[in-house]
């Protein structure tokens, strides 16, 4: 398996140019970290317009607000979560996609009935098929027989979630400095927030959304069961069928945090009303849900008399494209590997293609095929050899887990066959990547930033929060990583 050593953090450290003097200097006994799954910036703004008594808006009246802050680079759900839980981009951790290729990876025994055997190179996927049953709410967690294998130390081991992410996360800092934590998410694949010491959790919940119908009442009744252990969490109880590390949480944890994921569904099934973009109405369902739940939170947090002490962060992993329904259209996914002429691999598609090539060598004919098919695929833009390491999505030739070719279509196509979707995520556009970014606390003096922030800030900022050294993270060294304005 492909391991970046800590010298490449110490290399980094010492060529790094990153200001840790904050002009908001408090140390908080509590950060809370949310992702609204979907929710743009743009969102934001339209919401608190509308609703303008909202437990976000008054959130943002003690809050800074971010209002151009992008999420990763694909903008998949996996590398948006450890944008900002690690403070590093896909280059960094590894972590392309829940569902890519990895060239040094074998199939799960599983699929293959073999350990490692033969050439490596094998689809590396962290989803519901992980699980013992992922029809079931609560799937039994992950089968090692289902998960993808490597060479570590000379063995073929299995390799779960969390050994798949290269660096550090915040929950292993936050739990190596004595403190406790807690974390919840749509699948138990979510185990990669642990960081590779598989530490970095008191307690993990993660019920399967894969169990549950893909509709925006069912998604908010799920979505209750995370808001439920929020507030347990506070409270220092653990949910039921919790993963549990040692002797679970004996107090409030210090960190702790989750995902929202009606939003996300309502986007991709109902989305906004054609010309005014305005959201439909399930979409403001899902939305008043969320800010509900933030209500309780901050209820909780008051009759706990910790509110005070608590710093609240919402950051989405990811958007939703395309915000503007006219713009969507789909492409028979198939044709993007079959267009570049060559042998393919393995190819991920949502509103992306990452194509890993079967001979590295013919990356300029299947580059120049697929320039011939731009209007079929309706591309904007294709990027590979130096473009992919100039542009910081690293070296296909030196890192396994970078694909050959990474495709852009034009804004509102996705590369499939489903009629269940207008909208999806994991591209490169803004509609993807521009997401709501804001901190809280009854302390801070409301403010907006209006200039480019990345997700990845928020990862050394919960650290400052807390008390702790953002130099901590690994990643956070090696891309130079600043706090999120107002911190520094």
């Amino acid at each position: 398996m492909y391991l970046r050593t800590l010298a490449l953090a110490a290399a980094a450290l010492s060529g790094c140019a990153v200001a840790w003097n904050d002009e908001n200097g408090e140390v908080y006994k509590y950060v809370a970290v949310f992702s609204v799954d979907g929710f743009h910036s743009s969102d934001v703004t339209k919401y608190v317009a509308l609703r303008p008594q909202s437990n976000i808006a008054k959130l943002l009246q003690t809050g800074y607000e971010y209002t151009d802050a992008f999420t990763s680079a694909p903008s998949d759900s996996f590398p948006g979560t450890m944008n900002f839980v690690t403070g590093a981009s896909p280059r960094t951790t590894g972590v392309w996609y829940d569902d890519t290729y990895d060239r040094s990876f074998w199939p799960p025994f599983s699929v293959s009935g073999s350990y490692c055997a033969g050439p490596p190179g094998a689809e590396v996927a962290y989803d519901e098929s992980k699980d013992y049953n992922s029809t079931e709410l609560f799937s039994g967690g992950i089968n090692p027989a289902n998960l993808p294998q490597s060479i570590v130390n000379g063995k073929c081991q299995e390799i779960y979630p969390h050994q798949r992410v290269r660096v550090n996360t915040v929950f292993e800092v936050v739990e190596a400095s004595g403190k406790q934590t807690a974390y919840t998410d749509k699948h138990p694949a979510y185990d990669i927030v642990r960081g590779p010491s598989g530490k970095g959790l008191t307690v993990g919940y993660f019920p399967e959304i894969a169990s549950v119908a893909n509709t925006v009442n069912a998604t908010i009744a799920y979505d209750t069961l995370h808001v439920n252990a929020f507030l347990n969490w506070i409270n220092g109880q653990t949910p039921d069928h919790s993963e549990v590390q040692g002797k679970g949480l004996t107090t409030t944890p210090a960190l702790f945090g989750g995902n929202f994921q009606a939003v996300s569904v309502a986007q991709k099934t109902k989305g906004y009303k054609n010309g005014t973009l305005d959201f439909t109405p399930e979409l403001l369902q899902a939305i008043d849900f969320v800010d509900a739940s933030f209500g309780k939170i901050v209820a909780a947090l008051k009759a706990k008399n910790i509110y005070e002490d608590t710093l609240i962060i919402v950051a989405s992993k990811h958007g939703q494209a395309p915000i503007d329904p006219a713009l969507f259209r789909e492409v028979n996914q198939d044709l993007v590997p079959a267009a570049t002429g060559v042998k393919v691999s393995f190819t991920t598609t949502d509103d992306i293609a990452l194509i890993f090539l079967k001979d590295q060598s013919t990356v300029n004919t299947a580059v120049n095929n697929l320039n011939g098919d731009r209007n079929t695929l309706q591309i904007e833009d294709i990027i590979s050899r130096q473009r992919l390491t100039y542009l910081g999505y690293g070296n296909p030739l030196t890192d396994p887990a970078v694909p050959d070719i990474i495709v852009r279509p034009e804004l509102g196509v996705i590369y499939t066959t489903s009629t269940k979707k207008i909208a999806e995520h994991g591209g490169l556009s803004d509609d993807d990547r521009k997401v709501a970014c804001f901190v809280s606390s009854p302390n801070l003096k409301k403010a907006v930033y209006p200039h480019q922030v990345s997700t990845r800030q928020v990862a050394p900022t919960i650290l400052k929060a807390l008390g702790l050294d953002p130099r901590a993270l690994q990643g956070v060294v090696a891309e130079g990583t600043p706090l999120l304005d107002g911190f520094r």
